[in-house]
């Protein structure tokens, strides 16, 4: 807690540098993320494309708003598919040696975005089930005390909120523990969830924001779309945390563009 307490001093410095006019590092320049794809299957069982479009256009937004591409690993359970963006196989062992490999030369912070068909057991990583205990120690393990988002869009995704939060961390998921989310057809572009974090994050300030938007635009799309029971996303932030996302601003990374 220390050493969060010292972080959140050095970005409210940061924050007062770029008020005076000071040109300052995106927030992000040191922060890792790894952006999953879970899964290329609809709901019905046919191939889709929802959750590697999801994947492809979550991270290039993520850079847009400051993330670097080098401290950006990109998965997909079809790789090969997608030499443009050269995601590696989705696989747990392959995924938290990134996320170990990154911390290193990031210690600014750690995000994680996993989009993927969910059950009430956890989310679905090409043939295997992530159960909540195992995410939770994927993250322990690589991002430690450092301040940390972890962003799930899946059905029954919110059963992972009581296993990540932590002082220190933001969870967003796009669904209640006992609900289904939706948007995962054969011809839809991406699943509700995820089109709500795109369309939402150009004009947010920060990831708090964001989950807000992010919420608002999903219960609107369902609404639009009679769809039902909604799917109610769900959104943790820590105490720690929570001070320091207003200095964790999208708008001071894309000043930087």
């Amino acid at each position: 807690m220390a050493r969060l307490a010292r972080r959140l001093a050095l970005m409210a410095g940061l924050w007062l540098a770029q008020a005076a006019g000071v040109q300052a590092a995106s927030p992000f320049a040191d922060w890792s993320a790894v952006v999953v794809a879970g899964d290329w299957h609809a709901h019905d069982g046919a191939p889709t494309e929802t959750f590697d479009n999801a994947r492809r256009d979550v991270s290039a937004a993520l850079q847009r708003a400051g993330f670097r591409a080098e401290n950006l690993r990109q998965f997909s359970v079809r790789p090969e598919r997608y030499r443009d963006t050269r995601p590696a196989k989705t696989d747990l062992e392959g995924i938290y040696g990134a996320m170990a490999d990154l911390a290193p030369q990031t210690p600014g912070g750690c995000l994680v975005y996993l989009t993927s068909h969910g059950a009430p057991q956890g989310v679905l990583m090409d043939q295997r089930i992530l159960a909540p205990q195992i995410l939770a120690g994927m993250v322990d393990g690589a991002c430690g005390e450092k301040p940390t988002v972890v962003v799930i869009s899946a059905c029954f995704s919110g059963v992972f909120v009581p296993y990540l939060a932590k002082p220190n961390r933001m969870v967003l998921t796009a669904a209640r523990r006992d609900r289904s989310s939706f948007g995962c057809g054969e011809d839809d572009k991406y699943p509700y969830f995820d089109d709500c974090f795109l369309r939402a994050m150009p004009t947010a300030q920060d990831f708090a924001t964001l989950g807000a938007g992010v919420k608002a635009c999903v219960a609107a799309r369902e609404l639009q779309e009679r769809v039902s029971p909604p799917s109610e996303p769900q959104m943790f932030v820590g105490g720690v945390l929570r001070p320091m996302l207003p200095l964790l601003s999208f708008q001071a990374a894309a000043a930087q563009d």
